[in-house]
């Protein structure tokens, strides 16, 4: 799945090709992905002017001067190809400005978009419970201890809810505790303050890590512009079970289960 990295590379893809453009055509190649379709979306994107595109959390947000937001979530396997050299089965949502083609591809359609009132996207119900970026300012040592404070919950599992940190993602998730040196099982309420301190630089620097290096490409993701990211090049501990540590203590990955996902990490160095 598209993490937030995957969606960030994604907006700032379409950014270079779409900000500030007229809208000249919308074409929906079926009713429905995931949701249906917006009844009014042709007529309200078609004429109107990007005025800007944004993220908020795995949500990419392409702004209009008509009041109203297109919201989009890639689900498992969507992508937005830009200027492609054929048709494909799989572009439910076409969008056309006067220079450049943007198809909205998902083969396994769990993807889906909305039009919200720009004025009321805070209030919008997938987005109103979210918790801070974790890019933003507002993930700080305060706001995760007093979100996890006498949590016996594990650590892995709180950072993965969305009301606790928007957008964050198990791969992303893995990486950063093994980088802090955080026990994924390690229950919450246990976690203390300098460990905090400790991984939420280690959150930001592996989503910024990530975006530069355009996501990591799992599965049928790939940029708009079609290059695909190699993030996925730099994992020390997702995916590596029975490898060795990169920190060279002699650790060894070990996989478990969490929550019905897996969980990597290092169990000498992450204490």
């Amino acid at each position: 799945m598209p993490e937030l990295p995957e969606v960030e590379t994604t907006v700032r893809g379409l950014a270079k090709f779409l900000d500030g453009k007229r809208i000249e055509r919308v074409t929906l190649n079926r009713p429905d992905m995931r949701r249906p379709f917006p009844a009014d979306l042709v007529q309200m994107l078609t004429g109107a002017k990007v005025t800007g595109l944004g993220r908020r959390a795995k949500y990419g947000l392409i702004h209009t001067d008509r009041d109203s937001t297109l919201v989009f979530h890639l689900g498992m396997s969507g992508r937005w190809r830009i200027d492609p050299d054929e048709p494909d089965k799989h572009d439910h949502l076409v969008i056309e400005t006067a220079d450049h083609i943007f198809a909205l591809c998902d083969p396994r359609r769990f993807g889906w978009v909305d039009l919200v009132a720009s004025d009321q996207l805070d209030q919008w119900p997938s987005i109103a419970p979210l918790g801070p970026e974790p890019l933003g300012p507002d993930l700080t040592v305060a706001h995760l201890k007093q979100a996890i404070a006498g949590r016996s919950q594990a650590i892995k599992l709180l950072l993965l809810d969305q009301r606790i940190v928007a957008g964050l993602g198990n791969i992303y998730v893995c990486e950063a505790l093994h980088r802090a040196g955080i026990r994924p099982t390690k229950p919450g309420g246990k976690v203390s303050k300098p460990m905090l301190a400790r991984l939420i630089p280690e959150i930001v620097a592996v989503l910024e890590q990530s975006i530069k290096d355009g996501g990591s490409s799992l599965r049928d993701y790939a940029r708009p512009d079609g290059e695909l990211g190699y993030f996925a090049t730099r994992f020390a501990v997702y995916g590596r079970e029975g490898e060795a540590c990169d920190r060279g203590d002699g650790g060894i990955i070990k996989r478990i289960e969490q929550g019905g996902r897996s969980t990597w990490y290092c169990p000498k160095c992450q204490k």
